[in-house]
């Protein structure tokens, strides 16, 4: 397989380039991380930069190569990351743009494009761990609404979100995966009670949603009626397969700034640490290459990130982790400091077995539809 750039992919690489070489100087600096309006106001205006350029689109539109160049240039030249917009363009949008009906896409797809609305994702649940399908939320049909009612937690963004993507369970009776509806809820629908959550890292970009009796329309379905879980297996394939590609660069970048950081603070003489930064960065190379493979799969069958997606980010999640344990090792005593480079990343470090599917999850996927394993009982 081919994986280098074809004639079309480096010249929009290089125009990328150079658009950006242009444009990161002007932008205002970013705002505290516990100004979430302002954090949204920013994100937004970046968004905005990228539409009026005309590379808003690169998500949904382009080819998954294209894609993958966007977010390698954008994480290399440490352009704004999307922040605020990442349940926007990274799960909703390509949902409803595989999935919604026409009228739904001309709704809510535009405005994500344009910087002007924000949305959250409401999967996860208190009682329900990392078995998603285990989920509670209700709603019943009372003629052109859905009523809902429930709880949702981990909620990304709930805070300054315009919409929310919001799975429900529509027949209680059904086998639990196939129950589920897919919703697009208003944020400020009567009866939505946001409490934001502190991490450990000291962030509070998730939060617990508390919904009594919210009345969505029916119109707001995306998918059938108790097809939802399938439309989430899209939402899913876009948020292992290519969410995370620019978090590998950057992983790079933090690599050769550790080295350097050992070269200076006299660690690099340390051979046992020497051996660890480069079976990482043996590592990070060879998850970019897999990344280049699900994109060309996923490019050659014309359709979103195959499960490919969950062998990435389970490989991904481990290697996070080990990159900032090796970078307290290099800090030494610093590395209790919340203000030194790396440490509070560190922290953040630990959800990444977590966020976006479990690795227990992850290795269910891996054995049971890539390696044909029969299911656990």
């Amino acid at each position: 397989m081919d994986l280098s750039d074809s004639p079309e992919d480096a010249e929009f690489r290089a125009r990328l380039r150079e658009w950006l070489g242009k444009v990161l100087p002007t932008l205002p600096p970013k705002p505290s991380p516990d100004d979430w309006p302002g954090r949204r106001a920013h994100d937004l205006g970046w968004q905005r930069t990228l539409y009026d350029a005309g590379y808003a689109d690169v998500h949904w539109q382009a080819s998954p190569a294209v894609r993958l160049i966007f977010l390698e240039e954008t994480e290399r030249a440490g352009a704004p990351y999307v922040g605020a917009n990442f349940v926007g363009l990274l799960h909703a949008g390509p949902t409803i743009a595989a999935e919604g009906t026409p009228a739904q896409r001309a709704r809510w797809l535009p405005p994500v494009l344009r910087g002007e609305e924000v949305w959250c994702q409401g999967f996860s649940e208190p009682d329900a761990g990392s078995d998603l399908a285990a989920l509670r939320t209700r709603a019943w049909r009372d003629g052109d609404d859905y009523v809902v009612s429930g709880s949702k937690i981990w909620t990304s963004h709930a805070e300054v979100a315009d919409w929310c993507e919001l799975l429900v369970r529509t027949d209680p009776g059904a086998p639990k995966h196939r129950g589920i509806t897919w919703l697009a809820m208003p944020m400020d629908a009567p009866g939505i009670t946001v409490r934001p959550l502190r991490t450990l890292a000291g962030s509070a970009e998730f939060a617990e949603v508390f919904l009594d009796e919210v009345r969505v329309p029916v119109a707001h379905r995306v998918g059938e009626e108790n097809d939802g879980w399938r439309v989430t297996m899209v939402t899913l394939s876009f948020e292992r397969g290519t969410a995370f590609v620019g978090e590998v660069v950057a992983c790079r970048r933090v690599l050769g700034e550790l080295a350097l950081e050992a070269r200076r603070n006299g660690r690099w003489d340390d051979p046992a640490l020497r051996r660890r930064l480069g079976a990482l960065d043996a590592g990070f190379r060879a998850l970019w290459r897999l990344t280049q493979w699900n994109v060309s799969e996923a490019e050659a069958a014309g359709g979103p990130p195959g499960i490919g997606g969950s062998v990435f980010k389970l490989r991904y999640s481990q290697a996070r982790q080990e990159l900032y344990d090796t970078a307290a090792d290099v800090l030494g005593d610093a590395a209790l400091d919340l203000d030194r480079p790396w440490v509070a990343d560190r922290l953040s470090s630990l959800s990444y077995t977590i966020a976006a599917g479990t690795s227990q999850i992850q290795r269910n996927i891996v054995a049971e539809r890539i390696l044909g394993l029969p299911k656990g009982r």
